[in-house]
């Protein structure tokens, strides 16, 4: 059984491209920063679990909520293969059962904060916001698309930044977390504007403060889907 059935919806992707060296002590054990085209970056992603079972069992009150996050993409040589994976460098909800889970069980870095949520379809648009609260200041993030979704192209930015299939989670210098998730191929939908309106150093320190000053290189919003999160196993 999985340890988490849910859906991921309406994914709300910015990505900046960054020199790898801010993450070195982000990078699990046995891990590499895993590049597209040379670049490495990191998202802001913002989306809506739904449908959340945990060991197939619905939570009262934890079945349908927010989660952002900031992410960053590794890999790793397993036999002749390479895993694809993510680093999540902080993941924001709004209920602290959540976060004590993942902190505990995955080694993840979760917060517990206060959100809401948006989602508006007019005329043809698809108009998408993800809020959070810190320090009495709400941070948020939103795009407005075309609303009808379109396949994502094979060997494309989009592609890669959706296409990790593997979490890893730095528990020491020694040991990593690593955990499978599972989900079908994903559709996009047109990018029409973009906002965002958060403060980098407030949420995720002062490493990552510069990106207040810099734009986003692309911006993303796909569909999402059912996914199962399987069960961790520890590499020493």
């Amino acid at each position: 059984m999985s340890f988490l059935n849910a859906e991921w919806r309406k994914l709300a992707f910015f990505n900046y491209q960054v020199d790898p060296s801010i993450l070195k002590n982000y990078v699990p054990k046995g891990t590499e920063i895993d590049l597209w085209q040379g670049n490495c970056y990191v998202s802001v992603v913002g989306f809506m679990f739904m449908n959340t079972k945990i060991l197939g069992l619905k939570i009262p009150m934890h079945v349908n909520f927010e989660e952002v996050n900031l992410r960053f993409y590794v890999k790793r040589k397993s036999g002749d293969e390479w895993k694809r994976g993510v680093v999540f460098v902080k993941e924001i909800v709004p209920k602290p059962a959540l976060s004590f889970v993942a902190n505990t069980v995955y080694k993840e870095h979760y917060e517990t904060r206060k959100m809401d949520h948006s989602w508006q379809l007019n005329n043809g648009t698809l108009d998408v916001e993800y809020r959070w609260k810190v320090a009495d200041k709400w941070q948020s993030v939103s795009i407005s698309a075309a609303s009808t979704p379109v396949a994502i192209e094979p060997q494309s930015e989009a592609e890669f930044i959706t296409e990790h299939y593997w979490g890893y989670a730095k528990v020491s210098e020694e040991k990593t977390n690593e955990y499978e998730v599972t989900h079908p191929k994903w559709l996009q939908y047109p990018i029409l504007d973009f906002k965002t309106d958060f403060d980098f150093g407030l949420n995720y320190g002062d490493a990552f403060r510069f990106l207040n000053q810099v734009e986003p290189s692309s911006i993303q919003l796909a569909e999402g889907s059912q996914i199962t999160v399987e069960g961790k196993k520890t590499l020493r």
